[in-house]
């Protein structure tokens, strides 16, 4: 933890926080969104890339801010080293049984579907594909886990290096952002996505001063948000330095937002929040799916049929999750608790 008797120490918090809820229900829908298309956009097809690129700049930085938030909001920072192995060990029930389980799930899946219809990003048999799950993860058939393995890894980090304190943690993921780590095991996820995870953790320890001008300054920070967005879109920073600059300057701006009227009192992203982690895992597998089903129906892959493919995968990404965790997974305590 930062040293100085200006920062008090956090809390462990026992109340609900709604707007964490909300962020997080918000923050699905965007993922959702980006799943619609795993590769390339119909030929022809304008407006979903640029949309896609916005989003990606600053969803998945968002989430891992929302984590290391709740790292703090939690406790689990504040564990005595003895008890690290245990809180270790529950971490890891919550994150890697996930992360290996629905990624062995989702290989299996798509080796049977490849004999009977067309699939994204299909692996290489099965042992090309168990090397791209888990070795070499710039081709895996199961990308969309990485966050879990990386959540994991941020909390190992951030215990490992407490010492450093959160502000140190955020200078540590801002010198990772100037490594060029390959894309094996999903560690060059893990040094890009760092610093929004210590983020988390920074804004957390500081929350009585930072959230009441995160919603007092909502216009200056959502024109620096926009202007990041704009500096994106027009290329005038790389890919990685735009995700920096939209997935820091998003914190204020979302957050803030979502502890404001009129997002404070919506009720949908609440719904959405209950269930993200089951729509986490789990969308990709309906997306898929439901792809699958349309051209095998004759609605193809092209311009003309897309905003009807866009309508039934963000359709199934969300309901196909939401209804396998109530009608199946609620009768399952283990697996509940895994997908809450």
């Amino acid at each position: 933890m930062d040293q100085g008797a200006s920062r008090p120490a956090v809390p462990r918090s026992r109340e609900r926080r709604l707007d964490l809820d909300r962020a997080r229900g918000i923050a699905i829908l965007l993922v959702v969104f980006g799943h619609v298309v795993a590769q390339q956009a119909p030929e022809g097809n304008t407006w979903y890339e640029p949309v896609r690129f916005a989003i990606y700049r600053f969803h998945m930085p968002f989430f891992l801010y929302l984590s290391g938030t709740v790292v703090v909001l939690s406790g689990l920072l504040a564990t005595a080293p003895p008890a690290w192995p245990a809180a270790l060990r529950k971490r890891a029930v919550r994150l890697l049984v996930p992360f290996f389980g629905i990624g062995l799930f989702i290989l299996a899946a798509k080796l049977v579907a490849l004999q009977l219809v067309y699939v994204d990003n299909p692996p290489e048999g099965l042992g090309g594909g168990l090397r791209d799950l888990f070795l070499t993860t710039a081709r895996s058939p199961a990308l969309s886990v990485w966050y879990l393995l990386v959540l994991f890894l941020c909390t190992i980090v951030a215990l490992l290096l407490r010492r450093l304190g959160s502000t140190g943690l955020v200078l540590l993921g801002l010198a990772l952002q100037f490594l060029e780590v390959p894309p094996l095991v999903y560690l060059d996820r893990f040094a890009s996505h760092f610093l929004f995870f210590a983020a988390g953790l920074w804004v957390a320890e500081r929350q009585g001063r930072m959230l009441p001008a995160f919603e007092a300054w909502q216009p200056l920070w959502w024109a620096a948000f926009a202007l990041g967005i704009a500096a994106a879109e027009l290329e005038w920073l790389d890919a990685r330095w735009s995700m920096v600059l939209c997935g820091l300057l998003c914190i204020p701006a979302l957050h803030g937002a979502i502890r404001r009227p009129p997002v404070s009192a919506w009720q949908w992203p609440l719904a959405l929040g209950r269930y993200a982690m089951a729509i986490y895992l789990f969308n990709t597998l309906a997306i898929g799916g439901g792809k699958a089903v349309l051209i095998a129906g004759g609605i193809g892959w092209t311009e003309a049929w897309f905003p009807l493919h866009v309508a039934v995968a963000m359709a199934l990404g969300l309901g196909v999750p939401v209804l396998l965790k109530r009608l199946v997974l609620r009768r399952i305590p283990p697996v509940d608790r895994l997908t809450d």
